[in-house]
Protein backbone atom coordinates (compact mmCIF):
# COMPACT_ATOMS: atom_id res chain seq x y z
CA UNK A 1 0.00 0.00 0.00
CA UNK A 2 0.91 3.51 -0.98
CA UNK A 3 0.46 6.33 1.63
CA UNK A 4 1.20 10.23 0.53
CA UNK A 5 0.47 13.14 2.52
CA UNK A 6 -2.80 13.64 2.17
CA UNK A 7 -3.36 10.62 3.89
CA UNK A 8 -4.66 8.73 0.02
CA UNK A 9 -3.67 5.06 0.85
CA UNK A 10 -3.93 3.43 -3.03
CA UNK A 11 -3.72 0.03 -2.57
CA UNK A 12 -4.12 -0.97 -6.64
CA UNK A 13 -2.97 0.63 -9.86
CA UNK A 14 -4.02 -0.73 -12.95
CA UNK A 15 -4.52 0.53 -17.02
CA UNK A 16 -6.87 0.06 -19.79
CA UNK A 17 -6.61 1.20 -22.92
CA UNK A 18 -7.98 4.53 -22.32
CA UNK A 19 -7.32 5.39 -19.11
CA UNK A 20 -5.21 4.85 -15.75
CA UNK A 21 -6.83 3.76 -12.64
CA UNK A 22 -6.20 3.66 -8.66
CA UNK A 23 -8.33 1.90 -5.98
CA UNK A 24 -7.81 3.18 -2.38
CA UNK A 25 -7.75 1.06 0.57
CA UNK A 26 -11.21 2.53 1.16
CA UNK A 27 -12.37 0.92 -1.90
CA UNK A 28 -12.92 4.31 -3.49
CA UNK A 29 -11.61 4.21 -7.81
CA UNK A 30 -10.82 6.83 -9.84
CA UNK A 31 -9.09 7.00 -13.47
CA UNK A 32 -7.41 9.64 -15.21
CA UNK A 33 -7.70 9.51 -19.05
CA UNK A 34 -4.85 9.27 -21.07
CA UNK A 35 -6.20 11.76 -23.80
CA UNK A 36 -5.84 14.60 -21.15
CA UNK A 37 -2.02 14.30 -21.08
CA UNK A 38 -0.43 14.87 -24.44
CA UNK A 39 2.80 12.72 -23.41
CA UNK A 40 0.50 9.41 -22.53
CA UNK A 41 -2.11 10.44 -24.69
CA UNK A 42 0.62 9.65 -27.60
CA UNK A 43 2.64 7.07 -25.90
CA UNK A 44 2.73 3.70 -26.74
CA UNK A 45 0.92 0.95 -24.77
CA UNK A 46 4.57 -0.22 -23.61
CA UNK A 47 5.59 3.39 -22.57
CA UNK A 48 2.57 3.91 -20.86
CA UNK A 49 2.90 0.30 -19.19
CA UNK A 50 6.83 1.38 -17.93
CA UNK A 51 5.67 3.90 -14.70
CA UNK A 52 6.85 3.68 -10.99
CA UNK A 53 4.62 4.78 -7.91
CA UNK A 54 5.78 6.64 -5.29
CA UNK A 55 4.05 7.66 -1.83
CA UNK A 56 2.38 11.00 -4.16
CA UNK A 57 1.45 9.63 -7.06
CA UNK A 58 2.54 7.91 -10.62
CA UNK A 59 5.57 8.66 -13.08
CA UNK A 60 6.57 8.50 -16.20
CA UNK A 61 10.03 8.47 -16.31
CA UNK A 62 10.43 7.92 -20.51
CA UNK A 63 7.74 9.89 -20.89
CA UNK A 64 8.52 13.33 -18.24
CA UNK A 65 4.82 12.25 -17.03
CA UNK A 66 3.76 12.79 -13.13
CA UNK A 67 0.02 11.91 -12.07
CA UNK A 68 -0.53 13.11 -8.78
CA UNK A 69 -2.95 10.92 -6.47
CA UNK A 70 -4.89 13.62 -5.02
CA UNK A 71 -5.53 14.57 -8.69
CA UNK A 72 -7.64 11.83 -9.52
CA UNK A 73 -10.03 12.74 -6.94
CA UNK A 74 -10.13 16.39 -7.99
CA UNK A 75 -13.08 18.28 -9.88
CA UNK A 76 -12.18 18.54 -13.18
CA UNK A 77 -13.16 21.93 -14.69
CA UNK A 78 -12.52 22.48 -18.52
CA UNK A 79 -10.70 25.53 -19.23
CA UNK A 80 -9.49 27.34 -22.29
CA UNK A 81 -6.14 25.90 -22.36
CA UNK A 82 -7.89 22.33 -22.09
CA UNK A 83 -9.94 22.82 -25.06
CA UNK A 84 -7.52 24.45 -26.82
CA UNK A 85 -5.07 21.68 -26.56
CA UNK A 86 -7.55 18.89 -27.40
CA UNK A 87 -8.97 20.69 -30.14
CA UNK A 88 -5.47 20.93 -31.55
CA UNK A 89 -3.28 17.90 -30.65
CA UNK A 90 -0.62 18.55 -32.64
CA UNK A 91 0.68 21.64 -30.22
CA UNK A 92 3.30 20.17 -27.94
CA UNK A 93 2.74 21.22 -24.56
CA UNK A 94 6.24 20.26 -23.57
CA UNK A 95 7.68 22.53 -26.14
CA UNK A 96 5.41 25.72 -25.33
CA UNK A 97 6.01 25.21 -21.50
CA UNK A 98 9.81 25.06 -22.53
CA UNK A 99 8.91 28.29 -24.41
CA UNK A 100 7.61 29.93 -21.41
CA UNK A 101 9.97 28.28 -19.08
CA UNK A 102 7.28 27.09 -17.10
CA UNK A 103 7.89 23.41 -15.69
CA UNK A 104 5.63 20.89 -17.65
CA UNK A 105 4.09 19.60 -14.74
CA UNK A 106 2.72 23.16 -14.03
CA UNK A 107 2.25 23.74 -17.44
CA UNK A 108 0.13 19.75 -17.44
CA UNK A 109 -1.75 21.31 -14.22
CA UNK A 110 -3.15 24.53 -16.09
CA UNK A 111 -4.28 22.31 -19.06
CA UNK A 112 -5.91 20.19 -16.68
CA UNK A 113 -7.60 22.82 -14.73
CA UNK A 114 -6.23 21.36 -11.49
CA UNK A 115 -4.16 24.90 -10.95
CA UNK A 116 -5.98 28.16 -12.27
CA UNK A 117 -3.50 30.39 -14.17
CA UNK A 118 -3.90 34.44 -13.43
CA UNK A 119 -5.35 36.40 -16.23
CA UNK A 120 -2.12 37.69 -16.91
CA UNK A 121 -0.36 34.15 -17.21
CA UNK A 122 -3.72 33.21 -19.26
CA UNK A 123 -2.90 36.00 -22.15
CA UNK A 124 1.05 35.29 -21.75
CA UNK A 125 0.39 31.62 -22.56
CA UNK A 126 -2.26 32.55 -25.72
CA UNK A 127 0.62 35.04 -26.87
CA UNK A 128 2.72 32.80 -27.07
CA UNK A 129 1.17 30.12 -29.10
CA UNK A 130 -0.13 32.67 -31.13
CA UNK A 131 3.65 33.79 -31.82
CA UNK A 132 3.84 30.43 -32.52
CA UNK A 133 1.38 30.09 -35.18
CA UNK A 134 2.48 33.48 -36.55
CA UNK A 135 6.55 32.08 -37.31
CA UNK A 136 4.59 28.89 -38.92
CA UNK A 137 2.69 31.00 -41.30
CA UNK A 138 5.57 32.61 -42.62
CA UNK A 139 7.21 29.59 -43.70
Amino acid sequence: MIKDMESIVVEKVWLTDTAIWIRTAGGREAYENFADYQRLKWATPVQRANYSISSSGIHWRELDEDLGFEGFFQEKKRNPLYDLFMAHPELNASAIARRLNIAQSLFAQYISGTKKTSKERLEEILSTIRMIGCELAAV
